[in-house]
């Protein structure tokens, strides 16, 4: 798996520069459009010929496998916050596409739109049964786009965590706390879609965006979490798995502390394994190191060949 990714990353550097640049620019150009027509003109045309639908979808518009990308919002959404989504919608996307390059970004936002589509079209026709009636949650896929442009945000934040964000304008907040915030909510969301009724599994819908970026950022997702938080959970975990005393390690050419102190020897270069005889002690020795032993072994021209080899 990780050459896998491994070669998945090569590819993707090598042709960084292919795709569709500023890819974000055009879906908040079109969602901005799609936002004030339907505003000014009163009627939900457009929106409703753009959103996704699998009853029409199977009849043949499969435009709408793509477009919903451009009805993030619907028009009862506030002006001011719509306007600020979108901006930040294209900061973040325009970030992860200059640390990316464009086609791996291309293939991120790509890769979403094809696993909710999927998601869609495999579930959003099961009616679920309540007592004598059948519901119907297709509505809930109109906010694929919503969920979507929020994995930008987790994408973001765990490529740069220590960005600080101004909460109201005034607060900073770094951008690990409001990924965190983004994978609560849309966990929370993943619970209420199933009240009052168990609408599994329509209520997985929103974990689809996390499943990409699960699949793209792999391992790099614990950079959301913080350095101390990581490394407190590390020491933690150590010290419930240690168990005894530490492991010593014997030196076969290393003496007691006190022998040495209360008989201090001769300076020497080598020293026999077996017999224990130096240079400094016996000059007119050769000494020679086993090739064959495990480790570095000195032995004298006695014993070279007649020891038994340290495995």
């Amino acid at each position: 798996m990780k050459n896998l990714r491994t070669r998945f990353n090569r590819f993707c550097f090598r042709n960084r520069d292919k795709g569709i640049p500023n890819l974000m620019l055009y879906i908040v150009l079109g969602n901005a459009l799609v936002y004030l027509f339907t505003m000014t003109s009163g009627n939900h045309i457009v929106y409703d010929t753009l959103c996704f639908n699998r009853e029409l979808i199977l009849k043949g518009q499969v435009w709408r496998l793509f477009s919903y990308v451009f009805t993030s919002f619907s028009v009862t959404s506030n002006l001011l916050l719509v306007a600020i989504s979108y901006l930040c919608y294209y900061s973040l996307g325009k970030s992860i596409e200059n640390s990316w390059g464009t086609f791996r970004f291309n293939l991120y936002y790509l890769t979403g739109v094809f696993m909710m589509d999927l998601f869609a079209m495999a579930f959003g026709g099961i009616l679920i049964p309540s007592g004598p009636y059948l519901y119907d949650f297709s509505t809930l896929y109109n906010g694929m786009g919503y969920y979507l442009n929020l994995s930008l945000f987790l994408g973001y934040a765990t490529l740069y965590p220590d960005t600080h964000f101004l909460l109201f304008f005034i607060i900073p907040v770094k951008a690990w706390i409001f990924a965190l915030l983004d994978l609560l909510l849309t966990l929370y969301d993943v619970f209420t879609l199933s009240y009052p009724l168990f609408c599994f599994p329509h209520n997985l819908f929103p974990l689809v965006a996390i499943c990409n970026y699960l699949l793209f950022f792999g391992k790099d997702v614990l950079n959301v979490i913080p350095v101390s938080w990581r490394m407190n959970v590390k020491r933690l975990f150590r010290r419930k798995t240690a168990k005894g005393k530490a492991k010593v390690i014997q030196f076969p050419t290393a003496g007691s502390y006190e022998a040495s102190v209360a008989t201090p020897k001769e300076p020497y270069t080598h020293r026999c394994t077996v017999c224990g005889r130096t240079d400094a002690s016996n000059p007119e020795l050769e000494f020679r190191y086993c090739s064959r032993c495990k480790g570095y072994y000195c032995y004298c021209i006695d014993h070279i060949n007649n020891h038994t080899h340290v495995e």
